[in-house]
């Protein structure tokens, strides 16, 4: 099938869900035999050691992700990949204005990782002009679930048919090792109370303040600890609350951890409790490992994941009281099992086969 390097380009490899999704594309495709270049702003972060050796690191030795696109540029006009895939917004802008500038016919893949209208911040106005001026420059516009498409083409005016849905490539061999493994936390230890966990950057849209709130509720009425995996600037705000709801004793935030997944197929139950996702990896990084699960109806991917709550409880964004409720349920029906291909679009080879079939059809 090849016929020129697949080129990537990301801002870095940090810890982020966006990131840890495009690495496990990446290794899927070297897997089957493609040549790949991973072109980073800022050649670092954590995933940068689960690169395979195959991949060639192109660092575009920027400060920031606009300082990339010169060096984005000159790299096109001198290496002209057979396609250029970006990943999140800003990224994504800078990518199909580098191909612009390069004047070469190197196709550019952009794939939308969020809900974009819940994502931004008060310059949302200004978002919106840039990404209905470049957007349309795109090859293949790439949503990560159905709603996150829906919402892209409502919020930009994007023809909804140019939006192809691509599942993320969640569920691969390293995911499935990593639940074997035994997590050094005393808390999963075997004959501890049930553990409830959640997982992801401390930030405004997980929305830890309810997955706490909802939890005090919960230890009021039984026995049961919270391990909240991630960091994020709301870590002092989530630990001024833990304090004064006097469950500091039964809650742990030990920072990110790249072993998550052991975390989850030892704990009782897994919480999602988002304001708003694209497609939440970690819920299905959940539901692979065999924990119960129960998840916020955000926009957007919950549902679609979860099939409109029949693989998980649902409840209302924000909303503690219910969660508890659904928490405590949950915890006293035990441990998830799933109907036989239930997670199948979300594994390595489905993501791979269908990135490489948009890719062929350039």
């Amino acid at each position: 099938m090849s016929r020129g390097r697949i080129a990537f380009f990301l801002p870095s490899v940090r810890g982020g869900g966006a990131q840890r999704v495009i690495v496990n594309l990446i290794q899927g495709i070297v897997r089957r035999g493609e040549p790949v270049d991973l072109a980073l702003a800022m050649a670092d972060g954590v995933f940068r050691d689960q690169l395979p050796p195959e991949v060639r690191v192109v660092d575009l030795g920027a400060r920031r992700l606009i300082g990339g696109l010169l060096p984005l540029m000159r790299y096109l006009r001198r290496e002209r990949p057979r396609v250029l895939v970006s990943s999140m917004s800003h990224a994504n802008m800078v990518a199909l204005w580098a191909a612009r500038l390069a004047g070469r016919s190197t196709p550019v893949m952009v794939t939308v990782h969020n809900t974009i209208s819940e994502s931004t911040g008060s310059d949302w106005g200004l978002e919106q002009r840039l990404l209905r001026t470049f957007y349309p420059w795109a090859s293949w516009i790439v949503a990560v679930s159905r709603g996150a498409a829906d919402d892209l083409a409502r919020t930009t005016g994007l023809a909804r048919d140019r939006i192809e849905v691509v599942y993320n490539p969640v569920i691969t061999p390293a995911i499935l090792a990593q639940t074997r493994r035994y997590p050094d936390h005393p808390w999963l230890a075997p004959g501890q109370p049930p553990v409830v966990l959640g997982v992801g950057r401390l930030t405004r849209q997980k929305d830890f303040f309810t997955l706490v709130r909802a939890f005090a509720e919960l230890r009021r009425r039984r026995e049961a600890r919270l391990i909240i995996l991630g960091e994020g600037e709301d870590r002092p705000g989530l630990e001024e609350l833990i304090a004064e709801l006097g469950v500091g004793e039964d809650v742990a935030l030990p920072g990110f951890r790249d072993d998550a997944p052991a975390f989850m197929a030892r704990a009782a139950l897994f919480v999602l409790s988002s304001a708003w996702e694209g497609l939440p990896t970690v819920l299905i990084e959940a539901m692979a490992a065999g924990a119960a699960v129960v998840s916020t109806d955000c926009p957007s991917g919950p549902r679609e994941i979860l099939q409109d709550g029949r693989l998980g409880a649902l409840v209302p964004v924000g909303d503690a009281a219910a969660l508890a409720g659904a928490m405590e349920r949950a915890i006293d029906g035990g441990r998830a099992t799933l109907p036989d291909n239930a997670l199948r679009e979300f594994t390595l080879d489905a993501a791979v086969d269908h990135y490489l079939r948009l890719i062929e059809s350039a």
